[in-house]
């Protein structure tokens, strides 16, 4: 089977230049984000659910949901976020269902990145055979937010608190790209990546990704205070 890459990062890491370097790879792509739009597409019950939870003013004059407009009512609120992503429908159906269809019709030698910038978190890597990692300094991702996105300061750092530290989601990563410096240089790192793997897994010997340990660790983890809490209330 093809072999699937996972490609994650916080805001303004550059997690999509690292997605579209394998894509000049050879890659086929797909951007979580966009996938997981369509579910609040004008006409779906996402749609309705959205916009029944935040309010008619999020929907813009073209009769779709304007990101901006509710990303400044979720970015920074992890229980706005959480209504959000309740409300959109199955995340992560849709994203499994997109790699499974990889699955079956890329040919063996083929490849494909999940580029999300929730794919840890969420278990999305369970279906990757490889999770990478894209991490910048602070410092950085604010610069780059303030020039690409025209973010005041004030509401770039509202984007970064939001955000989970890399150092904290690199145990979930079989590969980490430190992007804080020239795009050649990350891109050549890229493929001498790419390619080593794509070498193994010719050959039958791709390593197992380390991402499902972490993930089994994660869940007994959250299991484990779980029950805990229940058994001191």
């Amino acid at each position: 089977m093809a072999l699937v890459i996972g490609v994650t990062g916080s805001i303004a890491t550059g997690k999509s230049l690292v997605a579209r370097s394998l894509v000049e790879l050879g890659a086929v792509h797909c951007d979580a984000d966009t996938l997981v739009h369509r579910l609040y597409d004008p006409g779906t019950p996402g749609f309705e659910r959205v916009v029944a939870e935040f309010g008619e003013d999020v929907v813009g004059a073209d009769g779709f949901v304007d990101r901006k407009v509710l990303g400044a009512k979720v970015f920074g609120n992890a229980e706005a976020m959480g209504r959000l992503t309740r409300a959109m429908g199955d995340i992560s159906g849709a994203i499994q269902a997109e790699i499974e269809r990889w699955r079956r019709e890329l040919p063996p030698d083929g490849a494909a990145v999940m580029e999300a910038v929730n794919l840890i978190e969420p278990g999305y890597g369970r279906w990757c055979d490889q999770v990478w990692l894209v991490a910048a300094d602070a410092d950085v991702a604010r610069r780059r937010l303030m020039s690409r996105n025209g973010f005041s300061e004030e509401e770039a750092e509202q984007r970064l608190k939001s955000q989970r530290p890399w150092g904290v989601r690199a145990p979930a990563a079989d590969f980490v790209l430190a992007n804080n410096g020239e795009v050649d240089e990350l891109k050549a790192t890229i493929r001498r990546e790419f390619e080593r793997l794509t070498a193994l897994r010719a050959a039958g010997n791709l390593p197992p990704s380390r991402y499902p340990t972490w993930w089994e660790e994660r869940v007994a983890a959250i299991t484990a205070a779980r029950e805990k809490q229940q058994t001191a209330s």
